[in-house]
């Protein structure tokens, strides 16, 4: 079994060549209701298409390779779904497309998904043309790629922050969420900034463009 799931969910999507340059054949596919346009675009067959499809035509009977066909009235999105479909089938590692974007209700939902999965074990990154999401407690962040990076608290309190390799260094240091000052980090030029959180988790957000 391929040991990555790829979601595409239904935000706006501007770089398909870099989605392309990030998929293997190995990856398995799920395509997020109006996330099959993606596909499409792509000109990739998804595995399994999860939704309740109020944004996209449901697609018809033995086209793609699976359907689950979800009720408009329910508690999660078509996303957070798919997520958890894709975990209670063995996968621990996701890429996530499409899961930004114009709905910040829908855009902060995702990134929920990301501390959902990093509570069991499970690795989950959010990707764009401009940045990568993931919720850790230990990350080094590449200056070559990354240029600048974020630490975010989501949940909770962080404590036993370190930070090395970036502009601005911590020692021992604590973020609450109600208190954001790790924003807009740099990496040291030809440095790889090292991240580690003792207590907690917090959401690290790998930018690629300035």
């Amino acid at each position: 079994m391929s040991m990555r799931c790829v979601i595409f969910a239904g935000s706006d999507i501007n770089d398909y060549e870099y989605v392309k340059s990030t998929i293997t054949k190995d990856d398995f596919l799920i395509c997020c209701d109006s996330g099959l346009i993606h596909m499409e675009r792509l000109g990739m067959i998804p595995d399994l298409c999860v939704g309740d499809f109020d944004s996209h035509k449901e697609p018809e009977k033995g086209r793609y390779k699976e359907l689950i066909k979800l009720p408009r009235i329910k508690d999660d999105t078509d996303s957070f779904y798919a997520v958890k479909e894709a975990y209670n089938r063995g996968y621990r590692d996701f890429l996530i497309f499409g899961a930004t974007g114009r709905r910040i209700d829908h855009t902060l939902c995702n990134v929920y998904m990301l501390q959902w999965l990093f509570e069991r074990g499970a690795k989950g990154v959010i990707a764009d043309e401009y940045c990568e999401l993931e919720v850790i407690d230990k990350a080094g962040v590449e200056s070559g790629v990354y240029p600048f990076f974020s630490l975010i608290n989501i949940t909770g309190t962080a404590r036993h922050i370190n930070v090395s390799g970036a502009k601005y260094g911590l020692s021992d240091g604590e973020i609450k969420s109600d208190y954001q000052y790790g924003v807009s980090n740099e990496v040291l030029p030809g440095e790889t900034a090292r991240i580690s959180v003792g207590e907690g988790s917090l959401l690290l957000i790998k930018v690629r463009k300035g």
